[in-house]
């Protein structure tokens, strides 16, 4: 019984935060792998500028890294800034498109694992910590390859990833984006407010995301979400 109470003060908590609070933005798109480009993305850098413009209505504190400037080392020193910087009243959102494998992202030089990206955030005081990863086999940040199981179980973190850990994470050259940033997007621009209260909550996102990417990838992409339930009943952002 003290459990359930505690966790329904936790939701309630949430819910009712201040969404009027900073919210730390860092946006990454990597459309190239080194100076070769044989693996170069189409779409992977218009995914990370549309993030920006909708989180600009959000938001007065957004980083963007884009190609040779997304890094190992530059994504994850501005987590760090982040990290650092963000108040027990702030929200941090780390936004990722770009290739992807068992337990990790890639930067453009390097590959940053989940376990590196758990540790960089570990000291925030963010309550809210959100990371949404439209990668290949993104869903593997909630198992446990090598270390990539260090961002799930985190009760201030919440991960949306736009696919299963064996799936793809495809891109729409039509449309000019990926299937899950395009999701993603048209939900936090109100496509995803079930209730009608212009507030989209972790969950709704998720669910919106969930349904639209699997009814136009025909079955073949499924988005996952991991997160404690007091973050799912969370408002990520407020709507007009």
């Amino acid at each position: 019984m003290k459990r359930i109470f505690l966790c329904l003060l936790a939701i309630i908590a949430l819910a009712a935060a201040d969404l009027s609070a900073r919210t730390f933005v860092l946006a990454v798109g990597v459309s190239r792998q080194g100076l070769e480009g044989a693996n170069d993305l189409s779409q992977t850098t218009k995914d990370a500028a549309a993030f920006r413009q909708v989180m600009q209505s959000h938001s007065k504190d957004i980083t963007m890294l884009t190609s040779r400037y997304a890094t190992r080392s530059a994504i994850l020193s501005n987590l760090r800034k982040l990290a650092q910087t963000a108040t027990d009243k702030d929200r941090i959102y780390f936004y990722f498109s770009g290739h992807g494998g068992e337990g990790a992202i890639c930067a453009y030089d390097d590959v940053v694992t989940y376990d590196d990206i758990a540790t960089t955030l570990a000291s925030s005081k963010s309550p809210m910590i959100v990371c949404f990863i439209d990668a290949c086999h993104a869903g593997s940040a909630a198992q446990g390859v090598g270390n990539a199981a260090a961002l799930s179980g985190k009760k201030n973190i919440a991960v949306f990833t736009g696919c299963r850990p064996a799936e793809v994470s495809w891109e729409d050259a039509y449309v000019g984006a990926g299937y899950f940033t395009q999701s993603l997007i048209k939900g936090l621009r109100g496509k995803s407010d079930a209730n009608a209260d212009k507030r989209i909550t972790v969950k709704e996102l998720f669910k919106y995301c969930y349904n639209d990417v699997v009814t136009r990838s025909k079955g073949e992409q499924h988005p996952q979400l991991i997160a404690p339930a007091p973050i799912q009943q969370a408002a990520l952002v407020k709507w007009k």
